[in-house]
């Protein structure tokens, strides 16, 4: 049987699909099949117009399924609306056995203590990362279970997501006929390729710079240390350059990406860049410093998302950040050439591999926290159908 990953990325702009197969002995996947299609009915990473989002997601998966020869049931989808938060919270829990060892039961009671903390209004939560465990005050590193003790006090980053915007979003895969085994947001998907485990140990920010929304996904110790989406894009920037200059949006696209004619200066394009990039790092740094890690990240910023390849970013995020900068690369090609080492692949790459390699997706936190999502998407999604 064939060892078969799919990856769904519904951007703003453009709807991804990525099939690939991981072969007996190979560490890498081989990618069998693409789609590619301009997304329409969506704005800011939701969907505002139902009917034409889902027609985009066909056009796409049927797309993947020509090249690939396979068809399409399951996928791992990424979120990158802006409604996306992670916010860290904290909980108890008294341990149950008698001779006080500590068991995965007394973990999930913290951790459900953690959650009943939170205020979840109209929120969905996605992933958990756990950050810190104290046994009778003395904090824990590595695993708990076989440990002995009292109380156990557990700190937690909860990601979530509106669950309106989600239940739009599975729903709308669904009826594209593709069943959603778990959502990934972008700039987590986009680290399982474009970082490496050292970076994401000694701390490093992947920024993924969408056409109408910035995702950015801080690393620290191996884990997840915060989250958030900006409602700010690349498009932002391309609409910066065709007012200024006075031109056509496809040509300002194109001048973005450093392909600039011998009419236009290129100090005024720059000086136009560099504007709307000062509004995207400010935003960057003010949420670094909120969670005390601006200018404290040694790995630095990794940029993905198809804003990445718009001319000077590196440097000019060095400059502002205070911090290394660098436009994310990734080593799941070898030397092969392909149009998927854009950036703007990152992405849905990362879903093919992250959601394989990830355990919790089949027995732990996220499986259980989509199985209830699930649950609660059949009633809204019999409505939507004919």
């Amino acid at each position: 049987m064939r060892n078969i990953s799919i990856g769904i990325d519904v951007g703003t702009q453009t709807t991804r699909v990525v099939v690939a197969e991981f072969l007996k002995g190979e560490k890498n996947p081989k990618i069998v099949g693409v789609g590619e299609v301009p997304t329409l009915g969506m704005r800011h990473g939701y969907i505002t117009e139902f009917e034409e989002t889902v027609k985009s997601i066909k056009r796409a998966v049927l797309e993947a399924e020509k090249t690939s020869g396979i068809k399409i049931k399951r996928a791992f989808v990424s979120l990158s609306g802006v409604t996306l938060r992670a916010v860290a919270s904290s909980g108890v829990a008294i341990i149950s056995k008698a001779d006080g060892e500590v068991t995965a039961l007394d973990v999930n009671k913290a951790l459900a203590d953690c959650e009943e903390n939170l205020n979840l209004n109209n929120k969905k939560v996605i992933q958990i990362s756990p950050l810190s465990h104290r046994l009778d005050g003395v904090e824990v590193l590595g695993r708990l279970e076989g440990m002995r003790g009292n109380k156990l006090e557990v700190k937690a980053l909860f990601v979530t997501y509106s669950t309106v915007h989600l239940e739009d979003l599975v729903t709308a895969i669904s009826r594209a006929g593709v069943e959603t085994i778990d959502v990934i947001p972008a700039a987590v998907a986009a680290s399982y390729i474009a970082l490496s485990e050292k970076q994401k140990i000694v701390g490093s920010a992947l920024v993924n710079i969408g056409s109408e929304t910035v995702s950015l996904a801080v690393f620290e110790n191996g884990s997840l240390l915060s989250a958030h989406t900006f409602s700010i894009g690349g498009a932002d920037i391309t609409n910066d350059i065709a007012l200024g200059l006075k031109i056509p949006l496809e040509n300002a696209e194109s001048f973005k990406l450093g392909n600039i004619d011998g009419e236009h200066s290129k100090k005024k394009l720059d000086e136009i860049i560099e504007a709307r990039f000062t509004d995207i790092f400010e935003l960057l740094d003010t949420h670094l410093k909120k969670i005390k890690r601006s200018e404290l990240l040694p790995a630095g910023a990794i940029f993905v998302g198809g804003g990445a390849n718009t001319l000077g970013l590196p440097e000019f995020a060095k400059e502002e950040l205070g911090l290394p900068s660098t436009l994310g690369t990734t080593e799941i090609f070898g030397s092969l050439k392909t149009k998927l080492r854009d950036p703007s692949w990152f992405t849905v790459l990362g879903l093919v591999v992250g959601g394989r390699e990830n355990d919790n997706f089949e027995n732990g936190t996220f499986g259980g926290i989509f199985k209830d999502l699930k649950n609660t998407i059949k009633g809204s999604l019999k409505q939507l159908m004919p």
